[in-house]
């Protein structure tokens, strides 16, 4: 079911399965987002379940969202953010101090083809890019988002996304080929 299907049974018909298959759907990805804002697992789920539960006591209102997926990663930051000043510890966190973990890579046919080896490379390469060049790339290429919901979530310029996404692929395919130059002189 897609989300738009899953956000009206919710909204209409208070369907709880389609609600646990929403939430299964964002909940880790939102949590790797929390987590770059909150540094803090545990604030994370704080952050997201927050997030989750809201949806929930707000379903009826459901319909009038036109994006849900940015509708929650905004959400997601907001909360994260509150539970942040909430510690005191700051009001914001710039975007080139956050901190994401890609998730391994998803068992799709692109991803099958690699080598555990070459997936390896690929996740290292990922972990040398700059904090905000991580941040996009993860958004885009594993969470599958656009441009444009890229750039509502974090509040910067679409050109701003594609100028990061440009670098991050050509850091990631500069790391890829020196570790490929270096495996075949072994």
């Amino acid at each position: 079911m897609n989300t738009q299907e899953l956000q009206r049974r919710i909204a209409l018909y208070d369907d709880e399965a389609a609600y646990r298959e929403l939430f299964d759907r964002f909940y880790k990805p939102l949590l790797q987002f929390a987590t770059a804002f909150t540094r803090s697992r545990e604030a994370a789920e704080e952050a997201v379940s927050d997030v989750f539960i809201n949806i929930w006591e707000r379903r009826h209102q459901l319909d009038s969202i036109d994006n849900l997926p940015v509708y929650l990663y905004v959400s997601t930051r907001n909360a994260s953010l509150k539970h942040l000043l909430k510690q005191q510890k700051r009001s914001s966190v710039p975007l080139d101090d956050l901190v994401m973990e890609p998730e391994s890579p998803a068992p799709d046919p692109e991803q099958t083809l690699l080598t555990a080896e070459m997936a390896l490379q690929l996740q290292q390469a990922i972990q040398q890019l700059p904090p905000r060049c991580k941040i996009v790339f993860k958004l885009i290429r594993e969470d599958g988002l656009r441009y444009k919901e890229v750039a509502q979530i974090l509040n910067i310029s679409v050109k701003t996304i594609d100028n990061q996404l440009a670098i991050a692929l050509q850091k990631i395919g500069t790391a890829l080929k020196m570790k490929l130059k270096k495996s075949t002189k072994d």
